[in-house]
């Protein structure tokens, strides 16, 4: 099985920054990305318990395709979005928050086609002047601009995948947050990003919050850190927390959109796992995060009456941690669709189960 694994940019410093390739056991050029914090990364094919060789050496590198990309999108109120060649991800920026809507969570789009698909559903969805005719037809044949808009909309699937899943006042597809007391401190969206690795097989974000108030204390600033490789379900997510003076509860959800038994949430084995409700025209999404460090619990917890109104959600699925001040909290976070590698919530059940299996007792390098 293909996974992206790296090395140090310094196993390379015999040769003197001039261009080199990457091969296989038969000599076949793999792809390959220096990264922002000078790592060399390339995919490997290794079986469990089995090794594999893999050689640089001095020459100009084949051209490979992006698998792992995003981009910064102020033409849609500040979204960030990106993607693999598996599964897209969003979260939202400053001037959706300026409007007052409420999106606290990470965004899921499925895809089901390996190449980029999501620079393109942007483009289409806003064209100005696919937005002008629509608006005009509006006005004397509402069926002519429904049917327009359905054309271009990535609502809907037009044969890549599409964007159904539902954030709101939640946190959405694996977000983290504080606690104060026992109530959640929903992060509003990102008040700074920056974009720290753009492929071809890794996408880096960088994305600094505003203040929040944990207890008395007004003014603790989070930091994410999220990546995303080629040929993974799941981001990598490090977050850190300045100001915080001492040690305080975390959790990490994933929303529960109806009343469902259809979740794993196992704080031992150190993941979290959920089906979304089945769309009979679109499937089903199926979202899971997976926790390297200690988990305190995991549990489903389920809203008052009155919250799930607020929400328009029946709960989270919850995995609880503690952040220790100065320090990074590491998790991964990701999504699936029932379109597009996994038949059913048995199927990416196990994928998150060997994911947790795979970050306990991760691939080893060595570099001679």
């Amino acid at each position: 099985m293909k996974e992206i694994t790296e090395i140090s940019a310094d196993a390379i410093i015999k040769l003197n920054g001039k261009p080199f390739i990457i091969s296989d056991n038969n000599g076949t050029q793999v792809p390959y990305q220096i990264t922002y914090d000078e790592k060399i990364i390339f995919p490997v094919d290794v079986t469990a318990n089995s090794s594999v060789t893999y050689k640089i050496k001095p020459g100009n590198p084949d051209e490979f395709a992006t698998v792992a990309c995003g981009k910064y999108y102020p033409e849609r109120v500040d979204d960030i979005a990106w993607e693999n060649d598996r599964i897209a991800f969003r979260t939202y920026g400053p001037a959706l928050q300026a409007t007052g809507e409420q999106a606290f969570g990470y965004d899921v789009w499925t895809k089901c086609v390996s190449e980029p698909v999501v620079d393109l559903r942007y483009k289409t969805e806003l064209n100005p002047e696919t937005r002008v005719r629509i608006a005009e037809l509006s006005k004397t044949d509402k069926k002519a601009a429904q049917e327009l808009a359905n054309s271009v909309t990535y609502h809907i699937d037009h044969g890549n995948g599409l964007d159904f899943y539902k954030v709101g006042p939640t946190l959405g597809a694996g977000t983290s947050a504080l606690l104060s007391g026992d109530s959640i401190v929903y992060p509003y969206c990102y008040k700074e990003y920056e974009i720290l690795d753009n492929g071809p097989l890794r996408f880096t974000v960088k994305l600094v919050y505003n203040p929040l108030k944990i207890k008395e204390n007004d003014n603790v600033i989070e930091t994410r850190l999220l990546s995303l490789d080629a040929g993974s379900q799941l981001n990598k997510i490090t977050i850190s927390y300045e100001n915080l003076d001492e040690p305080t509860p975390l959790v990490t959800g994933i929303v529960l959109h109806e009343p469902s038994t259809d979740y794993q949430a196992d704080a031992v084995k150190g993941y979290i796992a959920y089906a979304d409700p089945e769309n009979s025209v679109d499937g089903q999404i199926y979202v899971g995060a997976v926790f390297p460090e200690k988990l305190g619990e995991a549990k489903a917890v389920n809203f008052s009456d009155a919250e799930k109104k607020q929400r328009g959600a029946d709960g989270h699925v919850l995995a609880y941690a503690t952040y220790v001040p100065g320090h990074q909290y590491t998790y991964y976070t990701g999504a699936g669709w029932s379109k597009w590698g996994f038949a059913n919530s048995a199927e990416w059940f196990g994928y998150i189960q060997n994911f947790a299996l795979k970050v306990k007792q991760p691939l080893q390098v060595s570099v001679k």
